[in-house]
């Protein structure tokens, strides 16, 4: 008589599926981050892509812990890519931020030079004083960064009998005008031109040309150094003031003075 013998077998440990997406996920967005790091203005890409990773790779981390992925290693090197992306990103954005400010300073820097720069008053005595929208006094300088201009008072002027500008019955003054080059750069003294008005009714005073004036500026004034010119303008017999308003160049605003005549 014979038995079968049969071995009692152990129930088989169920199968646990593999998961390792977020691991593959953490380690591609970890190098995508970080080599957008590298380039300053896709800061925020690196940032973004570095959190995503970062995250991914500590929930793949958590699942290799659990045995429901067995890719440790590319989970780790996701998330630290996440990290390193991270901190690129905080890097880039503090260049970049730095560079768009000093960008912006440059910028305004540009502008303000090239807008027309402000003469302010100084003059001899109190006259200096004086507000200059109300017009200078002859002999008051017009300061600006890099000239200095002075009008003189107005003089009695005799022009010749055939000389442009003057019309008979009008009364003729000259003046002074003298810049000066405080700056560094030589200055175009071609560029400064000369307009004169006279009397209650402001009536434009024609420039007179003759032998002795009427050349006006001409050449460069090296700095330290000055340029002085006569002009002489044709006024109505009756009047008892002369604006002259003198501009130095595209650069600076026109400063005018007010001469006593008559």
């Amino acid at each position: 008589m014979s038995y079968d013998t049969q071995t009692p077998q152990s129930p088989q440990a169920p199968q646990v599926a593999v998961r390792n997406g977020l691991g593959t996920a953490a380690l591609v967005l970890g190098i995508i981050g970080t080599v957008s790091g590298l380039v300053p203005p896709l800061f925020w890409l690196a940032g973004i892509l570095g959190l995503i990773a970062l995250i991914l790779g500590l929930v793949g981390r958590g699942r290799v812990k659990r045995h429901e992925a067995n890719n440790k290693g590319v989970t780790t090197t996701g998330a630290i890519l996440g990290l390193a992306a991270l901190i690129l990103s905080v890097i880039g954005a503090v260049i970049t931020i730095t560079a768009v400010s000093e960008a912006v300073d440059e910028i305004n820097k540009a502008v303000e030079d090239s807008a027309p720069k402000d003469p302010s008053s100084t003059a001899k005595g109190d006259a200096g004083k004086k507000d200059i929208a109300k017009g200078l006094a002859a002999g008051d300088m017009a300061a600006y960064d890099d000239l200095k201009v002075t009008v003189s008072e107005a003089k009695p002027y005799k022009p010749s009998q055939f000389a442009p500008g003057h019309t008979k019955g009008n009364k003729a003054y000259q003046v002074t005008v003298v810049i000066e080059n405080s700056g560094k750069e030589k200055f175009d003294a071609t560029l400064a031109t000369l307009n004169a008005r006279a009397g209650k009714d402001g009536v434009t005073a024609e420039q007179i040309f003759d032998d002795r004036v009427g050349t006006g500026f001409t050449g460069t004034i090296l700095p330290g150094k000055k340029s002085t010119v006569v002009f002489a303008f044709d006024a109505p017999k009756d009047a008892k003031n002369l604006s002259i308003e003198v501009s130095p160049g595209l650069d600076h605003e026109a400063s005018q003075w007010e001469l006593k005549i008559g």
